[in-house]
């Protein structure tokens, strides 16, 4: 039998792209809340993905995010995907717009206008996470130390 307090999957993403979007627009659950009509409390359980979202509460928030319903289903886990950006599993951009320091940290790089500049932004990141490419190929090199 299932565990009935497990949140369905479904629920879960749909929540995870409505936290990102309010995000994105700088929107705080209380204001979220106060214009849908509901508690900041229930826009938790709704981000979480505990409480499900009926359809008509759905399209007012699409509304008071400015989206389409079908965003919130956008690279779906499980879901057909087609050839293109969605079908080339970039879930750290989720986990990144997600957080309030990668809403952050993406807001104030698209404020520096030049692009060596950014470009050097890249690489001293890059350099501090320890790699030289984005999909980690230089781990291979990178051994960590042992018997020192």
């Amino acid at each position: 039998m299932a565990n009935k307090r497990a949140p369905n999957p479904v629920d879960v993403h749909v929540g995870t792209r409505m936290r990102m979007r309010r995000m994105m627009l700088s929107v705080s659950q209380e204001k979220l809340g106060e214009a849908l009509g509901v508690s900041f409390q229930q826009i938790q359980k709704y981000e979480k993905g505990s409480n499900r979202i009926g359809a008509g509460r759905l399209q007012d928030i699409a509304n008071e995010l400015e989206v389409p319903i079908s965003y919130f289903y956008d690279d779906m886990p499980g879901a057909e995907q087609k050839p293109g950006f969605a079908a080339s599993g970039v879930s750290y951009v989720s986990e990144l717009l997600t957080s309030s320091d990668g809403v952050e940290l993406t807001r104030a790089f698209l404020r520096v206008k030049d692009p060596a500049v950014r470009r050097r932004i890249v690489e001293l990141v890059k350099s501090i996470a320890g790699q030289d490419d984005i999909n980690g190929s230089n781990q291979q090199q990178r051994q960590p130390a042992s018997n020192v």
